[in-house]
């Protein structure tokens, strides 16, 4: 009988795209793009950008398998009730995902890595949009 060693655990997408310092970079430029987008820079109440960088690339750090700093810090995800606070529209969302994809993309990270971590990040800035009852309900 022949042994075969065990199975190694499969790469998390944190490891896979080259951990904190793609993480650091994605969110420093998309924080960059804030720093100087109309629609977006109303959105955050701070004067000082740096501690939502750092909430983001810890949430996104560990969502993909990095350490729990994230939780460690702030507790579960919760990221609904974290921005319900914010009316956050449509054009919102849009230009958030605009500045997103320029920050993903100057990241060089592999295109089946991207599309997974795209995907994410579309589907997490859809649900924070804030829908308007009145237009929901006149569709229907």
């Amino acid at each position: 009988m022949t042994a075969h060693p065990p199975a190694s655990p499969p790469q998390s997408l944190y490891d896979a795209v080259g951990g904190e310092p793609t993480f650091h970079r994605i969110i420093a430029r998309f924080y960059a793009l804030v720093a100087v987008d109309e629609i977006l820079r109303p959105l955050y109440p701070e004067a000082d950008l740096a501690p939502a960088e750092e909430r983001l690339r810890l949430y996104l750090v560990e969502h993909w398998g990095g350490p729990a700093a994230y939780t460690q810090l702030r507790g579960p995800g919760r990221l609904a009730a974290r921005h319900a606070q914010f009316r956050i529209t449509r054009a919102h969302r849009d230009a958030w995902l605009a500045a997103m994809r320029i920050a993903v993309d100057e990241a060089g990270v592999e295109p089946a890595y991207r599309d997974r971590l795209w995907g994410h990040l579309e589907s997490v800035a859809s649900n924070l949009t804030t829908h308007d009852t009145a237009s929901t309900l006149r569709m229907r």
